[in-house]
């Protein structure tokens, strides 16, 4: 299987991969996901996400795991959560779009005409101001509601579906809604369904099936059911442009080095200088987050020169061999 981000790339250069480092993106082992791995995880409504990812810290008997995107411990979902080295990753998932089904009362029996007209207002550009009991400061913003949709209404009950900007808080919408038909309205329940490119149609698992495929594995050896479960770090970067590098420019980024125009050997098209891009091995790992400082023409053109600035390393260093030189230290009086 391929990696939707690495199909059509322009070819800088060829190179060949050593098969004695790295492993395959899609052939590592549990004991290699659960330090480089993402679960889709369906958050039930309770706990808090950091109470949540506790919790998956103890079933996994792993130490480090993030999450992305807080939900608050009534709110249920998709909750993405990076395993060891791919807590790194996440950070790409927090600026993606979110959606929402949430389920609130309005204080009145508004008329068809007049909802559809509310429904129109809010979709687009809003202003809001976060809530009192919010982690951020409460000042006036823009957040944009990319579409907004009335799915069912029982009397004074609405069922809605809300594509959204991330940082927009479903309850104030709501609330705004309600001073705008006058009564007000409250909302009663809320379920992420989508986190950036992750659906809740992509299947979840929930925290009994994750402790049931770990259980699996440990006692008798069957790891099926969690290779089901634990996904490639790869996939939190798919609608990220994409360079492929030589694994002799692996290590060296692993390191903080820049990437240069020799170590790359395939780019996405239509790449722009100001991009963020994955940066991956030949055999699809994840080894970076980087921003380009030249577009697809000068990057095919150039001979030399550094063409992405490191944002985020993501592979282990050492993971390849050391094939970089440093300068001799001087020698001493």
């Amino acid at each position: 299987m391929t990696l939707k981000q690495l199909e059509n790339l322009i070819e800088i250069d060829q190179d060949i991969t050593d098969e004695s480092y790295g492993t395959y993106y899609d052939k590592r082992t549990i004991e290699q996901l659960l330090d480089n791995g993402i679960i889709l995880l369906d958050k039930p409504p309770g706990p808090t996400s950091h109470e949540t990812v506790a919790w998956t810290k103890r079933i996994l008997k792993i130490d480090k795991i993030g999450h992305s995107g807080t939900l608050d411990p009534q709110v249920s979902g998709v909750l993405p959560l990076g395993l060891g080295e791919a807590t790194k990753a996440l950070g790409v998932l927090l600026y993606g779009p979110k959606e929402y089904h949430a389920l609130g009362r309005v204080h009145s029996l508004p008329s068809k005409e007049k909802l559809s007209e509310i429904i129109e207002m809010f979709t687009g550009e809003i202003f809001q101001k976060p809530p009192q009991r919010s982690a951020v400061v409460r000042q006036t913003r823009t957040r944009t509601i990319y579409e907004l949709e009335l799915i069912e209404q029982k009397e004074r009950l609405l069922l809605t579906r809300i594509l959204c900007e991330a940082g927009t808080y479903i309850r104030k919408l709501y609330y705004d809604i309600g001073e705008v038909l006058g009564p007000g309205a409250t909302m009663i329940e809320l379920r992420r369904s989508r986190v950036d490119q992750f659906h809740e149609k992509d299947g979840l698992v929930t925290l009994h099936e994750l402790a049931d495929a770990f259980a699996i594995w440990e006692e008798k050896k069957d790891d099926s059911k969690l290779m089901e479960i634990i996904k490639p770090v790869e996939l939190a970067l798919s609608e990220l442009k994409s360079v492929v590098i030589r694994d002799s420019a692996v290590d060296a980024m692993c390191h903080g080095a820049q990437l240069a125009i020799p170590g790359i050997l395939k780019i996405s098209p239509h790449l722009r200088e100001g991009d963020i891009v994955g940066i991956y091995t030949q055999k699809g790992e994840a080894v970076a987050l980087a921003e380009s400082t030249m577009d697809e023409e000068q990057i095919r053109d150039a001979t030399k020169g550094y063409a992405f600035v490191t944002k985020r390393i993501i592979m282990a260093p050492n993971t390849y061999p050391k094939k970089w030189r440093t300068k001799p230290t001087a020698p001493k009086d």
